[in-house]
């Protein structure tokens, strides 16, 4: 398996595909790396020549913010939302949307599983 920027790519898939398998490359990026460097985006991971991969996987590390520096960038944003208390930061403490969805309903994957409370009036016992 062909290792670029920590991270292994499959060999049977398609280089357009494979290269997004990276965090912060999507298939839009993924395709304008391809062109420049002018590698087919239909060709398959293992038919590529070495050289390519070196080439791709130097463009990749010296040009483009991933994996772990991208995640680093984007948890120190969170953290400074939380600190200056904004109403985006406060949603990420208490585990709320963000970006402006509605709560009354939906939302089931941040507020957790829902849970039924019946009336609180006592069921009636059975007659004797």
């Amino acid at each position: 398996m062909a290792r670029i920027a920590g991270v292994s790519i499959p060999e049977q898939k398609k280089v357009k595909i494979a290269v997004t398998y990276i965090y912060g490359i999507g298939q839009h990026k993924a395709l304008e790396l391809l062109d420049t460097l002018g590698i087919d985006p239909e060709v398959r991971v293992k038919d590529l020549t070495e050289v390519d991969l070196n080439r791709l996987r130097d463009v990749i590390e010296k040009n483009e913010k991933v994996e772990g520096k991208l995640r680093q960038v984007v948890s120190m944003n969170v953290k400074r939302l939380k600190e200056i208390n904004c109403y985006r930061g406060v949603r990420h403490k208490q585990g709320l949307p963000v970006r402006g969805q509605r709560t009354k309903t939906n939302a089931r994957t941040k507020r957790g599983k829902r849970i039924n409370v019946g009336s609180g009036r006592k069921k009636a016992t059975a007659k004797t």
